[in-house]
């Protein structure tokens, strides 16, 4: 079952028909809970090996849960890199689609969440994160902490597995966005090290260049990078856009279907990222779906 997906808002909704939550830095995952033991689904139908969670199965009920897998980082902060680096994760679950063989998706956001809330679900692998009225107080709260943002949701929405709804809107703080690398360069003229990745956004017309990223890619994190791109070469640039002589230079081009994720400053004038950061490998995400994000 895919996800229900958010779209990102302009404005956060005020009064009693909107309910509003943290918005958790992760990897999105449902989680089938049964007899049989306990199996995580990325949102690419991947399955995820979480040993962390075999406990839910103790619970003696059958789920589907819809949540967020994250590690804390030093400062005590769920976040995306700290899961890369190898951190212990953690279930953040924010929706019930399933209980004992009932589907529950047909049913307002506010009877799922009376459901979940009924089972009483908490331990050190797992928590259901409280949920709160005044969005623009938890925007700022969450901006004040270092968190990602929040997600504000309708009461009385069904749950639309696939579908990117705006009964549903996200407002993340860091302009952080998932990219699509088509090249690669060695780091100071080796290939040993991994130096700078050249990457793109897929639109109808191709892959178009966005710039290229070396912060962020010192010690493991580029290590780990370099085997996932070293059997996908290919002999000309993926970029639809023209590539410059100075971007071009020393680059070994990849097919483009390993997805990062990357911090900015936002775009320039020419569609390029302002001071790009590396922050980690989206396995959990497609080509097909960077062409629907928003």
């Amino acid at each position: 079952m895919p996800p229900m997906l958010a779209t990102k808002g302009d404005r956060v909704p005020v009064g009693p028909d909107w309910v509003h939550e943290v918005k958790w830095d992760g990897i999105r995952v449902i989680v089938h809970v049964g007899p049989d033991g306990v199996q995580a689904w990325s949102r690419n139908g991947n399955a995820r090996d979480v040993p962390q969670l075999a406990g839910l199965a103790r619970l003696g009920r059958t789920m589907v849960l819809d949540g967020e897998l994250a590690a804390t980082d030093e400062a005590g902060r769920p976040t995306f890199g700290a899961l890369q680096r190898g951190g212990s994760p953690r279930l953040y679950i924010f929706d019930l689609l399933e209980l004992d063989g009932r589907d529950l998706t047909p049913l307002p956001w506010e009877d799922r969440r009376a459901e979940l809330d009924s089972l009483h679900l908490g331990d050190d692998a797992w928590l259901v994160p409280p949920t709160y009225d005044d969005g623009e107080m938890l925007l700022e709260a969450t901006r004040q902490q270092g968190l990602e943002g929040i997600v504000s949701k309708l009461r009385s929405a069904p749950y639309r597995s696939g579908v990117r709804s705006r009964d549903w809107l996200k407002f993340p703080h860091r302009p952080r966005r998932s990219v699509v690398i088509g090249g690669w360069r060695g780091e100071k003229g080796s290939d040993a090290r991994l130096g700078a990745l050249l990457v793109g956004e897929p639109t109808p017309e191709g892959l178009v260049f966005r710039g290229r990223v070396g912060s962020g890619l010192a010690g493991r994190a580029g290590i780990a990078l370099l085997p996932l791109l070293a059997g996908i070469g290919r002999d000309e640039s993926p970029f639809v856009t023209p590539m410059a002589k100075v971007d071009a230079l020393g680059t070994h081009w990849v097919d483009p279907v390993v997805i990062v994720d990357i911090e900015s400053l936002g775009v320039t004038g020419d569609g390029r990222l302002r001071q790009p950061s590396y922050q980690g490998v989206r396995h959990d995400l497609t080509v097909a779906d960077l062409e629907t994000q928003s």
